[in-house]
């Protein structure tokens, strides 16, 4: 017995740009000096989309913001489940001490990936405030861990799939739910 996929699109490549326009200016109206604004993505995508977000800030408002991207692979606490990976390289040339710090992901879902950012954060100095930005939560949070900007509530079932595509990764922009 075969049994079919269902795949569903939740951003087209037009949706998902309105959506990084959008939490873009989010961010900037929620943080009182640009200045001191970091973005840190985790890999893969949340560099990708951190490095989405700088641009559309720097349209927006004229003002380079910092980018570094963040590996979190030995900062987690199911690495018996999930299995050794090779670690990217945690990319960080400057002091978070003081500054504003958004952690960028592309997908929020158990929201233990998020604490172990959390973690790895405080290795790179002590910053006022850290947000958090996703593209898509998909509830089912294990920690109490809530994004300050979301750019898609999108309840799923615990089985199903939420895949992110992003051009300079995967060659197109968009979001797909994949389920049975």
């Amino acid at each position: 017995m075969t049994m079919s996929v269902k795949v569903v699109e939740i951003l087209s490549a037009e949706e998902l740009r309105r959506t990084v326009n959008r939490l873009a200016s989010e961010i900037v109206e929620r943080t009182r000096d640009l200045s001191g604004l970091v973005l840190l993505g985790i890999y893969t995508r949340g560099v990708i989309l951190a490095e989405l977000l700088a641009r559309q800030i720097e349209i927006l408002e004229g003002v380079t913001v910092k980018v570094g991207a963040l590996d979190i692979t030995f900062y987690r606490d199911d690495l018996d489940q999930i299995g050794l990976r090779t670690p990217a390289k945690t990319n960080i040339s400057f002091d978070l001490t003081d500054q504003t710090v958004v952690l960028v992901d592309d997908v929020i879902f158990k929201g233990r990936t998020i604490r172990a950012a959390l973690n790895a954060v405080n290795e790179y100095g002590r910053p006022e405030v850290i947000r958090l930005a996703v593209l898509v939560d998909r509830g089912h949070r294990e920690v109490p861990i809530h994004p300050d900007f979301t750019g898609k509530q999108l309840p799923t079932a615990k089985e199903e799939v939420v895949k992110v595509y992003l051009q300079d990764w995967d060659g197109k922009d968009a979001v797909e739910l994949i389920g049975d």
